[in-house]
Parts: structure tokens; sequence; C-alpha cells
């Protein structure tokens, strides 16, 4: 064959079946969408024609009975020329075609239009006539479910007005969704927003199922007024008594709407999901992305003029234009917060009594936040629950401990030595805690390590220590193989009678000592090269506690070894800490050995 030989050209074939199952299986989150098609179909189309006839009708009309639904608007309507090249041409939208090139007024943006009606229709009945062309005659166009259309122009009398009505029949196994009752809720729910009146009959009667404008675009008699009429709203439409409002208003952004503060607090780590209106049309009620990660505690209620649908028009799409707008709504939410602060410092305690989470999640990357709110957020520290400034000017010093169970530990011993522990094991709080310096200069932050609380107890007197050599001696030969020294001191509170102290380092070095003998010989070699001299842990003995005075008592040197290694295991155990195998096994000899000591010292006193 020659290169020059002309080439056949064919057209792609679509099967439409196929192309349904697509949608409603794979695009649309459900059948219900169908309602959402036909009025954004119908609000397109009145205002593409009161941009040539201003005074035109705009009231869109649907009509449900059960074994149908119809659609009547008093739009632009089309001509037989338009029928052929958009409802017939699949993936071709008047909209973007001919009547706006993507004018920001119109809603729909895919020509996927009717298409998806198919969904659940069986039949799909468009009775037209354009408001462009007055001489051109009414068209309908008629298609079923298996792909086949017909085209035919009515008489001039079959339809006398401009605009375009739609008719579908139920396929089977759809006649649910053409209820009379859920076609109202569906529009309802769709289009209350929608510029336009829209009214559905069913055979109860006439439901007007929009509410335009929206609540926040609304006058009201007082700011009480509306505050109250945005809490209704929030209600009514989230599903929940909000706990306050942020308004939105975001020109610049195309934004209005509300915030709504959870009433309860929310996880940080679930996306929020809002309820996002698209020039009136309902969009998602479930939508994310629109927020910053740190606004977790707040549901937005909006409508746009700006933002990107997703191809199913149930999300949106993520563009600059989207980041610009989480930007700008996370700015007015941080604005509404200062504001507490300075104004209203009662709504702020309540906000943060709830929410202290969200504004630390914030603050940590907004140091004039962090600033702002010091004063207001409370931190568990060995004064108690207190704001860090309160705690700074105390302990110009501040210890951060980096777990939950690292502070309960200490913090007893700490508060009474004059020690200032910032428990840090919360989210966020070590994160704020170590850029205190930079709000509050002179105050110094570090890590809580084993050093800092020994430093801080009371040395025992020479003369005493001297004539404990002995004891400590052989506590030091029990604890060696479980690398820990043993160190006395005296502390309060006396009801402890020993401290476990551990560093970072020191554990690392464990785990590392830890892996090394369960390792293979090549794996064993490189551990053992990155071994540590660092300090190991200590068992600090209370000189204060009964406890401790009764256990230097022990001249029995088994007995001292099991009641050393049972004071080990509580100490240890106070640390909340998992324990190790040679911990456990410890703990449990040392249970079994008091058990026998015990045992025994009965018999000897029953003179067996």
């Amino acid at each position: 064959m020659s290169d020059n030989a002309p080439a056949d050209v064919h057209a792609f074939q679509v099967d439409l079946r196929g192309l349904v199952d697509l949608l409603s299986h794979h695009l649309y989150s459900s059948p219900r969408i169908y309602i959402r098609e036909l009025l954004q179909n119908a609000v397109d189309a009145v205002t593409a024609r009161l941009g040539t006839d201003p005074a035109a009708p705009v009231s869109i009309r649907l009509a449900a009975d059960g074994e149908s639904v119809r659609i009547d608007d008093p739009g632009i309507g089309l001509t037989v020329a338009d029928v052929h090249r958009f409802l017939a041409t699949i993936g071709r939208s008047s909209k973007r075609d001919d009547l706006a090139g993507a004018r920001r007024e119109f809603l729909g943006q895919f020509g996927i239009g009717l298409l998806a009606c198919f969904t659940v229709a069986d039949t799909i009945r468009v009775t037209t006539r354009s408001a462009v062309d007055p001489d051109a005659l009414p068209v309908e166009w008629l298609a079923t479910s298996d792909g086949r259309y017909t085209i035919r122009q009515l008489p001039a009398s079959d339809r006398a007005e401009p605009g375009t009505s739609v008719l579908l029949t139920p396929r089977p196994g759809a006649q649910r969704w053409f209820a009379p009752d859920r076609v109202a809720a569906l529009a309802r729910d769709f289009g209350s927003l929608l510029p336009y009146e829209v009214v559905v009959e069913t055979p109860q009667g006439e439901v007007r199922t929009t509410d335009s404008p929206p609540v926040w675009d609304r006058d009201y008699a007082s700011p009480a007024a509306r505050r109250l009429a945005l809490f209704e709203y929030g209600e009514q439409t989230l599903g929940f008594a909000a706990l306050d409002v942020i308004e939105l208003d975001v020109p610049v952004a195309g934004v209005r709407g509300v915030a709504y503060v959870l009433p309860s607090a929310a996880n940080p780590t679930e996306a929020g999901r809002h309820r996002v209106h698209l020039k009136g049309m309902l969009l998602s009620d479930a939508a994310t992305g629109l927020l910053p990660e740190w606004a977790f505690f707040v549901r937005c209620a909006i409508d746009t003029d700006t933002l990107r649908p997703t191809a199913s028009r149930e999300g949106l799409y993520e563009d600059e234009t989207l980041s610009a707008v989480r930007e700008a709504l996370g700015v007015r939410i941080r604005d509404w917060l200062t504001g507490l602060a300075a104004e209203d410092p009662n709504r702020l305690a309540a906000f943060l009594s709830v929410h202290a989470l969200g504004v630390k999640a914030l603050a940590r990357h907004d140091q004039e936040l962090l600033r702002i709110m010091l004063p207001f957020l409370e931190f568990e520290t060995t004064d108690g629950r207190v704001p860090l400034t309160e705690f700074a000017r105390n302990h110009p010093a501040i210890h951060v401990a980096r777990t939950v169970d690292q502070f309960r530990q200490v913090a007893p011993i700490a508060a009474a030595q004059g020690i200032g522990v910032v428990n840090g094991g919360y989210t966020y709080d070590a994160e704020l805690v170590e850029q205190l310096p930079q709000v509050m200069p002179g105050v110094v932050v570090g890590d809580l390590g084993a050093d800092v609380v020994t430093a801080h107890l009371d040395l025992v007197d020479p003369a005493e220590e001297l004539a404990l050599a002995g004891f400590l001696s052989a506590a030091r030969a029990i604890l060696d193989p479980l690398d820990c020294d043993v160190v006395l001191r005296a502390f309060a509170p006396v009801s402890v009678p020993a401290l476990h102290l551990d560093s970072r380092d020191a554990r690392h070095e464990r785990s590392r000592a830890q892996t090394e003998a369960a390792a293979d010989e090549l794996w064993a070699e490189i551990l053992g090269a990155l071994k540590s001299s660092a300090p190991r842990a200590q068992l600090v003995l209370n000189h204060h506690s009964p406890v401790v005075r009764r256990l230097t008592g022990i001249s029995d040197r088994a007995l001292l070894t099991t009641a050393v290694e049972a004071l080990y295991g509580q100490a240890l155990l106070m640390t909340h800490r998992p324990l190790r195998p040679a911990d456990t096994a410890l703990l449990n000899r040392a249970f079994g050995d008091l058990l026998a000591w015990a045992s025994l010292a009965a018999r000897a006193g029953d003179g067996v």
C-alpha cells in the first residue's frame, strides 16, 4: 500500500448503556444527582435568557407523580440545530461552547448534562423552543436508555413560549427516585440557595424548595437577631448546635458563608467535611480540603463562584484557586480567634475548653498567634494546669517531660523540689513549650533528664552515707546486670521509696544492647561499633523513706537481693514504660522469693 494513500476515517461508537453504567457506578456517588442535573440545566438556561432579556420570567417548576418527573424552565431554549449539536452529541455543552464560554454565572462545565439522568430514566423527552430565534418552531428530542433518539419539529401551538420541558420516565428498579416526597426533598437539598424560585408540584400540592437569599446575605433587625438566625441555620443544615459561629466573607476569593464551631472535641486526623454550594447549587455536603488542616474544629456552609468542581460535581478540584481560598478562610478563622482574645475572653475560654488542641495546632506555625493565645492556653505542669505565661513567671528554667508517663512519675518529686516541669507528652505541647523563649525572652527550656532531677534532690549527710556504704555497694552489684546504678538521696514525698530515672541516651543504649544480643554475628558487630558511653539508668533511693531505712538493716544477702530487686521492680512499674524480658523475669523472681521468705517467717513464728 502506498504511503500517500488516503486513510479511512471512522467515528468512535459509544455504548450508551456502558457509559451510563460507568457514570452511575464510578463517577457519581448516588443516582440522586439526576435532580441536580435537571436543576442545573434549567438554571443555566434561565441565566442565559436573562443575558438577552432582563425582563424574562425566572420561575422553574418540577412535577412528580411517582410515574414520571418533569421540569419546566422559561430559559433560552434550543433550535433544531441546537438540539442536533448539543443534545445528540455526548460531551458537548451549550453553556461551554456557545452561550457563555465558561462565564462565571453558569453552573455546568462538563457537558454531561442530561446523560446523567439515564442513571434513573428509561426515556428522556425534551420539548424546547428558542428565545433567540422567535421564528423557530418547537423541537422534540426523545431518547431511550438503549442509545436511540428521535428529533422532530412540533407545531408552534405545542409550545407558545420560549423555554424547555424535560420529562423522565423511570428505568426498571429506579421508581423510588421518582417518589414525589423524595423529588421535593432532593430539590430542596440541592437547590435551596438557587437565585431563582423552584416550585415542586406533587399530588399533595405545591412546595417551594428555594430559600434564597442565603441566611448570611439577609438583613436583620439587630446583630443578635442575625447571630440567632445563623445558629438556627447551622443546626438545621449541619445537624448540630454550634458552640459559636464565624462569618466567612471573603469577596476576593468569591466566598460567602459561615463556619460553625463544633460543640465537642474533634479528631485532628479526620478531614473536616463541609457543605459547599456553587453559585447556589449544592455541590457537596461532605466536601474536604476547604480549610487548613489545623481548622478541624469547624464545619462550614458556604456559597462560592470561584472554585472548580470535580468531574462528578460532588467535590472541589485541587488547584491554585482552592489553595488561595483555603488560605484566606484560614486567615479569617485566625482573625476571629485573635478578636476573641482581645474583646471577649469569656467566649474564648468557652471555646478553648473544647478546642484548645486546634488552637495549639495553629499556634505551632504562627508565632504571633502563640503570643496572643499563651495567656489562655493551659498546660499540665508541676504547678497544676496553668497557662505557660504564669508558669514561666514562677519557673524561668522549664523542663519538658517527653511522655505522659515520665511526667506522672517525676511530677510529685519535682513539685516538692521546686523543679518546673511541663508535660510534653500531649499533642503539640512539647513543640509549643520549645518556642516559649522566642515569645518570652529570658525563659530557658530544656529536656527533663535524670541529672536534672538528681541535681535538685538533697544529698545525704556524708557520715550517714558512709555508714551505708556496704548496703549501697551490695545494691549496685545486684542491679549492675540490669544496667542500673544506685544512688542515695533525701527527698519528698516520703511515700516514694525509690525513683527510677532514665535518660533518652540510656534507653537508646539499652535498646541497642538488647538488639545486639539477639542479632547474628555481622549485625552484632555493627551494633557493637555503635556502643555508647551514655550514663546508665539510676535507682534513686529515698533516705527519708521508712521502707529504705528498713532495707538498709537487712543482713541476709539472699533476702537483701530479693528486697532490692522488688524495690527496683516497684520503681520501674511507676514509670509505666514497657518492661524488658529481663525486667519481667526479675519481678516474677522477686515476688516468688518474697512469698517464700514470708512463708518461712510464718512457719518460724508457728514454731514449725
